[in-house]
């Protein structure tokens, strides 16, 4: 119980997120950004193995949004999350995602 509160209180020295296999080059850059792990950051309070955060990535040109589930693969540390914490990415099984800077052209977002 002891080391559980502990460690809630503990800030993680790194979170490892996944996105998905089939995300696009566009979007893998987007969340691989140094801002968007800045953003992480600030909007997460906290991390658990097995959390999933439906993060926003951007826009295309038309508007239309490209939202990627992002798994928590593995914490060190405590569950905190500040800005000394460090995000890295991994990548897991495909989902069927669809995105990249054509996420709404008439050809299609796998096309691009």
């Amino acid at each position: 119980m002891t080391q559980d509160i502990d460690r809630a209180r503990a800030v993680a020295d790194r979170v490892v997120v996944s996105y998905p296999a089939d995300l696009s080059d566009w979007g893998r850059f987007q969340v691989e950004k140094p801002s968007f792990r800045a953003f992480l950051r600030k909007t997460r309070e906290r991390a658990r193995e097995g959390d999933v955060w439906e993060e926003f990535v951007g826009v295309g040109c038309c508007g239309n949004t490209l939202d990627v589930p992002l798994r928590v693969e593995r914490v060190d540390g405590g569950n905190r999350i500040d800005e000394t914490t460090e995000i890295t990415y991994d990548v897991r099984e495909a989902c069927d995602i669809q995105g990249s800077w054509r996420v709404q052209s008439k050809g299609g977002p796998n096309r691009a």
